[in-house]
């Protein structure tokens, strides 16, 4: 194991921690096209990244299985069918600023609404993989553990997390090593990473180095303690809150920034929006008013199921100071809650509050 170098990140990259390196874009550039360029992709680490070579990388399958695997990078490409999908991965962090701004979340990094992005991810399906493996009766769990060792668990150890074998057996589930078209880089997961679409970003564990079939998820710090949504009152234990899975509907205003000043007159305000699990995003609101009045916007490209959604509207914005907020609605018929006082934790998690920014318009 080695500590981190930098990543290759673009102009206007906030660091919220060099060790472990903790980064996301501006939110300018996530609002540049509907497939996240890799410089701009947020970075979220627990630990010094491990440093592993692609041809001595081995993957161990092992637990409740009737044959155990150990394969080699070329063993998973040349083994098993490639695919690919688009999904948006999202920290459960994204947008903690916003209940920052409400009550500090002490000990927890500030993370505005980068924390999120949106990839062309390339691999094997984990379903295919598990397959080979012969689960037996009783394997309901499907635990994934990384090559990382984290410092911020109680006690320090591997990242590693469970998910449910229904979702592990669904195709878009994949050992991926590829992103963007691209070999998967080192502070990204590679050489192999797990993405899980449609969940929080933490169960898609970077620098896989072990599967391990089980009858209960996974009992280390990170599935029982950490990645749990919390009672404003109550303090992290293991089995306590809500276990974080899917994806809250969720959207974000990316341009203007927060505190722009613009020329008054027609103004293009544009961001994204997110609704994880089975749901997809259905509408976008867009108000200049604080909430007053709402319309419409314009959704962009789709990219499939697994994906965000950026959007844009046009608005005649008077000289003056305005609060631009969106809210999406999902295809549940779900939407945001207004203020992020009402879904304040103590951890800082799953900000789905309406995206707020304030822009002065100047004549």
């Amino acid at each position: 194991m080695s500590a981190p170098g930098r990543a290759a990140k673009r102009a206007g990259t906030i660091v919220h921690q060099q060790f472990p390196l903790n980064t996301e874009p501006p939110r300018d550039a996530l609002a540049e096209s509907s497939i996240t360029p890799i410089d701009a992709f947020y970075l979220r680490t627990h630990g010094p990244i491990p440093e592993i070579a692609p041809e001595r990388y081995r993957l161990r399958v092992r637990g409740l299985v009737d044959q155990p695997l150990e394969l080699s990078l070329a063993d998973l490409e040349e083994r098993f069918a490639e695919r690919e999908v688009v999904a948006t991965l999202q920290c459960a962090g994204n947008r903690r600023a916003g209940l920052i701004a409400v009550r500090d979340v002490p000990g927890e990094a500030p993370w505005g609404p980068g924390a999120t992005g949106t990839a062309v991810w390339r691999g094997v399906a984990l379903a295919d993989v598990l397959a080979e493996a012969l689960p037996r009766s009783g394997a309901e769990h499907v635990a994934l553990v990384g090559a990382d060792t984290s410092p911020e668990a109680e006690p320090p150890q591997r990242f590693a997390v469970s998910i449910p074998r229904r979702k592990a057996l669904r195709h878009e589930v994949l050992l991926a090593w590829g992103m963007n078209g691209a070999p998967l880089e080192r502070e990204h997961g590679g050489p192999l990473r797990v993405v899980v679409p449609g969940w929080i970003g933490a169960r898609s564990v970077k620098w896989l180095e072990r599967i391990e079939l089980r009858s209960e998820p996974w009992d280390g710090w990170f599935q029982t303690t950490a990645y749990r949504l919390l009672p404003p009152d109550a303090t992290p234990a293991p089995g306590r809150g809500i276990e974080l899975g899917e994806v809250a509907i969720n959207a974000e205003v990316l341009v203007p920034a927060d505190g722009a000043r613009v020329p008054a007159g027609r103004v293009e305000i544009r961001g994204y929006a997110f609704a994880g699990g089975e749901r997809h995003v259905m509408r976008v609101d867009v108000s200049v008013d604080g909430g007053a009045t709402w319309a419409q916007a314009d959704l962009l490209e789709n990219l499939g199921r697994w994906a965000w959604r950026l959007w844009r509207i046009g608005v005649d914005l008077a000289a003056g100071d305005h609060e631009v907020v969106a809210r999406a609605w999902d295809s549940a018929g779900g939407t945001q809650p207004e203020h992020p006082a009402t879904v304040w934790n103590p951890k800082g998690y799953v900000n789905s509050a309406w995206g707020r920014v304030r822009v002065t318009a100047t004549a």
